[in-house]
């Protein structure tokens, strides 16, 4: 149903990398930056693993925090991704596991990215 989604954020360049580090666990890479031209002179640029589905635009912190799920293939996945986006800066707002109250084969992680929002992966096949 969303083709694609994204957030502000106020550096561009940290959470350019921050979102590459946490997402590269997920098959995700950073695809495509729009020429400064066509922006107006703000930073803009898109992740995604066949097109660029989640976009990043320098234009301060997102206010309120969002909270974005990023779809996991696998529950290792969701595993090096919390790993990852630690390792990158990030803040542990839960650590991967089940989550049954969602349904029973809910595997995810959250964390808070470098400007708060909370950044999820979920798998939700079975064991």
């Amino acid at each position: 149903m969303i083709d694609h989604s994204g957030i502000s954020v106020s550096d561009f360049d940290q959470a350019k990398a921050f979102y590459e580090q946490a997402l590269a666990p997920l098959g995700a890479t950073f695809m495509t930056q729009v020429p400064l031209e066509h922006t107006g002179g703000v930073k803009v640029g898109g992740f995604g693993r066949d097109n660029p589905a989640f976009w990043l635009t320098e234009a301060g912190a997102q206010q309120p925090p969002a909270h974005f799920a990023f779809a996991a293939r696998s529950r290792a996945e969701v595993d090096a991704f919390h790993a990852a986006a630690l390792a990158a800066g990030g803040t542990d707002n839960g650590a991967p596991g089940l989550r049954p109250h969602f349904h029973a084969s809910y595997y995810g992680a959250f964390v808070r990215d470098l400007d708060g929002n909370n950044i999820e992966a979920v798998c939700h096949a079975p064991a």
